[in-house]
């Protein structure tokens, strides 16, 4: 009886060094802050707190600067366990052996595999040939348009069918039929005209890594971009007091502006009464393709956690059918999940429903790049943006804009 006794208490201070231990493992969640904070949070006390047992998952927004953030903290050794990764910079991040492939997680995995994600998505986040993060959710660009602005200057709505000049037609309608209204807002940025040049039959970098916007096709693409605004058929979002394509629109001085999904939340908020379209970017009149940009950050690891297992887990909650259908239809992001494609939300008739649509069909027709430029990052933009301010602003020619971008473009990349 003596020694059942004492085998008893033996397995019961086993089990409780177990619940204690288990009980102790912390999985630190990094990502942005601002409104991704209570989303973060909601979805970890939603989708993966519950189904965590003896592990608690806690989540750490950084408010600014997150990039810098994140290397200086992955580089001292006290990164978070799970973090964001923007596609935008995330090779150099890859490169630097700082985060855990996944594929051997993955591979074990009964609730995510690769064959799960979206493979254009996917691909994004793939680095010789190793899968370092899992893309959360994605976005590209859309035509959002003012209804009763068309209705108004009668003219026909901008459609799918639409090429460059057609769409240029009608945005020059409303401009002749509403004096105060601009076409459409002009963001002097790739992060915008890259869409059209890529319509165009552009590629950011040949076979040797260099990038030449000599070619006809960038040209094309610019001449047409910078155009609508040397014509006054568009303007600048600064022109109308704004910093961002969505906050020319809301103040319908603008008929149309080309930006993602992330608008449909802030013209929930500040321009609930606005009658808004949104359809997919014109093609290009003579390719008869459209272009377009993906934009999204993963899911990733920290190679040096110390609770790889529980950190994968909790990423496979972070991703769950049931996370990306909530975020969906809170209207905030689009599925990375293949399954999700069919989601019966995308067939509802509302304007954020249908926006949501728009903006997911977006990353599937025509030419379709992931917006990153390697390891040049933002640097490499930052030429061709100015060429489109100064152009925009009527202080260079297109030829001169283009030839000074070109040059120094060319240093960058030498």
């Amino acid at each position: 009886m003596k020694r059942q006794i004492v085998l008893i208490l033996v397995v019961l201070g086993l089990l409780l060094a177990a619940t204690s231990s288990a009980a102790d493992i912390q999985i630190r969640v990094g990502g942005f802050g601002g409104t991704d904070t209570a989303i973060v949070e909601e979805l970890i006390a939603r989708f993966v707190q519950p189904k965590l047992k003896g592990i608690k998952a806690s989540y750490e927004p950084i408010a600014d600067n997150y990039d810098r953030w994140l290397l200086n903290s992955l580089s001292a050794g006290t990164g978070p366990d799970l973090f964001y990764v923007d596609i935008f910079w995330s090779k150099g991040l890859f490169s630097s052996g700082a985060v855990e492939p996944l594929d051997a997680y993955l591979a074990k995995s009964t609730t995510l595999k690769k064959t799960d994600i979206i493979p254009s998505l996917l691909a994004g986040f793939t680095y010789k040939d190793k899968i370092y993060g899992i893309p959360k959710d994605f976005n590209t660009l859309a035509v959002f348009y003012n209804k009763d602005i068309f209705d108004v200057a009668r003219v026909p709505y901008p459609n799918e069918n639409d090429d460059w000049n057609t769409f240029a037609d009608k945005l020059s309608m409303v401009k002749a039929g509403m004096k105060d209204v601009y076409g459409i807002a002009l963001a002097p940025e790739y992060a915008r005209m890259g869409a059209f040049a890529y319509a165009a039959g552009f590629e950011n970098f040949d076979g040797n890594g260099k990038t030449n916007l000599l070619d006809p096709a960038f040209r094309d693409a610019f001449g047409y971009y910078t155009g609508l605004a040397q014509k006054g058929i568009g303007i600048m979002p600064a022109d109308v007091g704004q910093g961002w394509g969505g906050g020319a629109f809301q103040t319908e001085k603008v008929a149309t502006c080309v930006e993602g999904a992330w608008i449909v939340g802030f013209l929930r908020d500040q321009a609930p009464n606005l009658n808004y379209g949104t359809t997919l970017i014109p093609k290009h009149p003579k390719t008869g393709q459209r272009g377009n940009f993906i934009y999204t950050v993963s899911w990733s690891m920290n190679a040096a956690s110390k609770h790889k297992e529980e950190a994968f887990k909790a990423l496979e909650l972070l991703t769950s059918p049931e996370a990306q259908q909530w975020v969906l239809e809170r209207g905030l992001a689009l599925p990375s999940r293949v399954a999700l494609v069919n989601n019966p939300y995308f067939k509802r008739t509302d304007r954020e429903a249908i926006a949501n649509k728009v903006v997911f069909e977006g990353a599937s027709s025509g030419s379709v790049k992931p917006f990153e430029f390697g390891s040049y990052g933002g640097d490499w933009m930052t030429p061709i943006n100015q060429a489109l301010s100064s152009v925009m602003s009527g202080q260079q020619t297109v030829d001169k804009a283009l030839s000074e971008a070109a040059k120094r473009l060319d240093v960058l990349t030498k």
